[in-house]
């Protein structure tokens, strides 16, 4: 339980909505309470009027002003019960926002890491399941809980005003009732634990494959994809088999011991009636009020079991919550700030205006993929980084971005270490051209606009047309207003890029990073392409991972990565001749063979 009061002081901001619920419960089921006692004076005016003992039109007067009470009390419940419902379908919503918000603020907040180690597929099936088994109970709860409390202790007082064995049986019900549930829960719930990682894996591999449909189609792998799928749901099956068996039979041993005690609670009843100790109208009374006695436990079952869920679904959901965050104050907080950031002019600082010092790098538990890395980069000047496939090139990027924590060393920008910036600021300067386009699926506008949403159309118009983008887009009907499809997939390979390029021009970044940027290009696009970037690199510090040799011998620096380790740093001219990684690239470009371009691209070269 301490999970679910967990999420009401999660959701403090909704005391309200459970103050309204708590107060329509508490009435309706004073409401509900009322009846019997109208039924049971009712039973005995009849009894009265047929025995003689009292006059018919005395007691039809009376039958009527009581049915006339049960109208007015059947009215003002339902119009109460209206009112509760009504109120807890707007929580149960609110709690929705709530927690889906933050839920999505807390994995934007989230550092890579998290992400390189979740399918992203899964992360959206544990907000879905979770967030909506919390709120199905949440609802459930609020609107039949405190009714059932309300009506539990009031049955109790009065059936031990009437007769004290009644009272003590009833109370014994929901201990025993409660005992039995607490004898299945730990084992349910280790059922169920099983059950959701085979539903959140299943919708993460969903997800992944839809995404990736052309491989699979490519790949004739549409079978083997639907029976990984197909197993997993299978596996829920055989989980709830033995889930079920295990929750149902305790439920029926549970309701083999109600049986029992409600036997005993109606042959009290009724021998009390027959005894005379009881008229037949106290009879009906508490024949009603048993029978109110009953439901509440009855639908102990169904809250139990949503608890269960809500449960297991919050813990998932708050593992998710517990795990900290990539800097203090989170990136959205600092967006809030007035003000904005203030841009850096690399040019007017005095010494580089980047430098990696003896940085040492591993994913996770993993060995070291950079291991005293040194270099500096002066402003404005263009350095290209080469080395083997997986050897570190982009996880040099993705550190300067702040995606990960060193293990040693450390890197200033502009003299300032990045380790002490918030990450607003630092991502801020840094502009990115990835070797994916990674396109979202509004328009072309919001794309380009993606880097600074409040660009008017001129600019985002100028940053196209630098990137060579804005020939393309006004041959489309609808302008900057085309609808990409989801990853641009409406878009070649040449337009996606140049709209990604005419993104980070937008962006106007001190720090231009060229992840492979034109790798997936054919001639043409890479040309047009390539244009963009020599206009992006202009008078800008630019980083180069770069897979052309034409490319690279144009740079001012090349830094060759060997094991994780500087192999050499100079100038294209210097490097050519020193018999190092460049030299022995320039010299397997000039012979040609297969093997010396199956060499090349063991570095990412293809030609």
């Amino acid at each position: 339980m301490r999970s679910l009061f967990k999420i009401l002081t999660f959701t403090k901001e909704l005391r309200g909505y459970y103050i309204a619920i708590v107060a329509a419960s508490i009435l309706t089921a004073i409401a509900a309470l009322a009846v019997p006692f109208i039924i049971g004076a009712a039973t005995d005016v009849v009894v009265d009027a047929l025995s003689g003992a009292r006059t018919e039109s005395s007691a039809i007067t009376a039958v009527l002003w009581l049915a006339g009470a049960f109208l007015a009390i059947e009215v003002f419940s339902t119009l109460i019960s209206a009112i509760g419902g009504y109120v807890g379908d707007v929580m149960s919503a609110r709690m929705r926002t709530i927690l889906s918000t933050r839920y999505y603020r807390k994995l934007l907040s989230l550092p890579q890491s998290y992400f390189d180690n979740e399918l992203t597929g899964t992360i959206v099936s544990r907000l879905n399941r979770s967030i909506t088994e919390v709120t199905n109970f949440a609802k459930a709860f609020s609107n039949s809980f405190f009714t059932m409390l309300m009506t539990t202790v009031a049955v109790l007082v009065i059936a031990a005003w009437y007769a004290w064995p009644l009272a003590l049986l009833l109370l014994i019900i929901f201990p025993i009732y409660l005992w039995l549930t607490a004898l299945t829960s730990t084992r349910w719930q280790r059922y169920e634990a099983v059950k959701n990682e085979d539903v959140d894996t299943a919708g993460g591999r969903f997800t992944e494959v839809i995404g990736q449909i052309k491989v699979v189609k490519s790949f004739v792998a549409e079978l083997r994809e639907l029976t990984v799928f197909t197993r997993r749901y299978e596996n829920t099956i055989r989980t709830t088999t033995s889930q079920s068996a295990h929750w149902h039979g305790m439920d029926a041993i549970r309701r083999g011991v109600m049986a029992l005690i409600f036997f005993g609670i109606y042959a009290i009843i009724f021998t009390y009636t027959v005894r005379g100790a009881f008229t037949v109208g106290d009879m009906v009374l508490l024949v009603q009020l048993v029978a109110m006695a009953r439901q509440p436990v009855t639908m102990m079952s169904y809250i139990v079991d949503s608890g269960q869920r809500a449960i297991a679904g919050s813990r998932d959901y708050f593992d998710v919550m517990a795990i900290e965050i990539e800097k203090e104050p989170a990136l959205i907080e600092q967006a809030r700030r007035p003000g904005g950031i203030e841009r850096l002019d690399l040019r007017t600082i005095d010494g580089p205006a980047l430098t990696f010092d003896n940085v040492t790098f591993g994913y996770d538990q993993d060995e070291d993929v950079l291991n005293g890395v040194t270099f500096s980069v002066n402003a404005g000047e263009r350095v290209a980084f080469v080395g083997e496939s997986g050897g570190g090139k982009t996880t040099l990027i993705n550190l300067l971005l702040g995606m990960y924590d060193l293990r040693a060393g450390s890197i200033t920008v502009a003299g300032r270490d990045v380790s002490t910036m918030s990450l607003l600021e630092l991502r801020s300067q840094i502009g990115v051209v990835f070797q994916e386009s990674s396109l979202f699926s509004g328009t072309i506008r919001e794309n380009i606009g993606y880097a600074d949403e409040s660009a008017t159309d001129e600019e985002i118009i100028a940053a196209a047309q630098k990137a060579n983008a804005w020939d393309f887009i006004q041959k489309f009907s609808d302008g900057l207003d085309s609808v990409i499809g989801e990853r641009g997939l409406k878009l070649s390979g040449g337009q996606k890029q140049r709209i990604s390029v005419a993104r980070a021009i937008l962006k106007d970044p001190a720090i231009l990073v060229l992840d492979e940027a034109t790798s997936a290009l054919d001639t043409r696009s890479e040309r047009l392409v390539q244009a963009g970037l020599e206009s992006l690199m202009e008078n800008r510090t630019s980083l180069i991972i770069a897979h052309r040799l034409s490319t690279i011998s144009t740079v001012d620096r090349i830094v060759t990565l060997k094991d994780g380790r500087v192999d050499e740093i100079g100038t294209p001219a210097e490097l050519a001749e020193s018999g190092g990684i460049y030299a022995q690239l320039l010299q397997l470009q000039e012979e040609g063979t297969k093997a010396a371009k199956k060499k090349l691209r063991i570095y990412g070269i293809e030609r």
